[in-house]
């Protein structure tokens, strides 16, 4: 048999459970005009990641300001063999795993025989991601078995399946994205899943000067305020509003107070937005904002309280040379 034939046949036991019904349009649909009506009108991050918005975040990853993506990398690369040291038959789950180049950093450091007998589980909001993931993943690691999990990690962990030696990659600081008390449940959930010998890394942008951070989320190319944007085509497509972009400015800075970027969509005039989803227009003054995302930055304090609260051991804190970022092993 050669490469092709054997190529094909582990595509064939690729699959996708998808859960993404179960949230369902209407879901969806309430959720968008719950915030779109708040006196704080907000969109959920979540609803970056069309495939537009995915290959825009991609572009930010390249920016030179744009530091957690490479950083988290770097500490990943150099870190590798000492994280793999103890993956036996392991499965290994990504939550939010649209992009592969972090997961196959990890997966390259295996060895042959934690390979062939590893499982990876992506799971992810987005269906798409997870399918371009698979494709990426099966080109380079054909004996790895795959099997995609398209669903709201955030409140459908329950659907990881139940086995031993698992590893949980939450990566990309998403940890941020959540208020703290929602960062602190999370957590739990996670530590409530895991068994003894399973492992959790976490990754966590720290702290640090202001500059830094906001230089992060206001390139000169304008591609964080595209990425900002297109979160407006998305909320289009399941309501059938009629947002225009242009008329809307990018507007991110560092809340000092709160240890977070926040990240907001600011009206550039007066404007009713109309949808056949709504009983009533959706009206902005000039200079309203609509809030789309917050950043958290962490502290050492918070890794530790971390593990408290989620009943977990940190085994080992990776973090690179200027202390930007830390990916965190946590043990059961």
């Amino acid at each position: 048999m050669n490469d092709t034939d054997i190529n094909s046949i582990v595509k064939k036991e690729i699959a996708i459970d998808n859960y993404l019904s179960e949230t369902g349009p209407d879901v969806l649909r309430e959720e968008l005009i719950k915030g779109l009506t708040a006196e704080q009108k907000y969109i959920s991050s979540k609803y970056f990641y069309d495939k537009k918005g995915s290959e825009i975040f991609e572009e930010i990853t390249k920016l030179d300001d744009y530091y957690p993506t490479r950083t988290e990398k770097s500490i990943l690369t150099n870190n590798a063999k000492s994280i793999v040291k103890d993956f036996r038959q392991t499965t290994i789950i990504e939550l939010g795993s649209g992009d592969s180049s972090k997961i196959s950093i990890i997966l390259n450091s295996l060895s042959n025989m934690q390979l062939k007998s590893a499982t990876y589980i992506p799971f992810d909001v987005s269906k798409t991601a997870i399918e371009k993931s698979i494709s990426d993943l099966t080109e380079k690691f054909p004996e790895l078995k795959i099997r995609g999990i398209a669903a709201d990690f955030m409140n459908q962990l329950n659907l990881i399946p139940e086995v031993k030696h698992k590893v949980i990659c939450f990566f990309g600081s998403t940890i941020g994205n959540l208020n703290p008390q929602d960062a602190f449940e999370f957590m739990k959930k996670i530590g409530d899943i895991m068994n003894a010998g399973d492992i959790c890394l976490l990754g966590t942008d720290m702290v640090k000067d202001i500059k830094t951070l906001e230089n992060a989320y206001n390139d000169n190319s304008n591609i964080t305020a595209a990425f900002n944007k297109n979160i407006l085509n998305v909320v289009n497509k399941h309501l059938k509003t009629d947002f225009n972009t242009d008329l809307f400015e990018h507007h991110a800075f560092y809340n000092t107070q709160k240890s977070r970027i926040e990240m907001y969509l600011k009206a550039k005039l007066n404007m009713q937005i109309n949808s056949p989803s709504l009983t009533r227009k959706i009206r902005l003054n000039k200079n309203e904002s609509i809030h789309t995302e917050n950043s958290h930055k962490f502290t050492n304090e918070n890794i530790f309280e971390f593990a408290q609260y989620a009943g977990l051991k940190i085994k080992t804190v990776f973090r690179d040379k200027n202390g930007w970022f830390s990916l965190i092993q946590f043990i059961k």
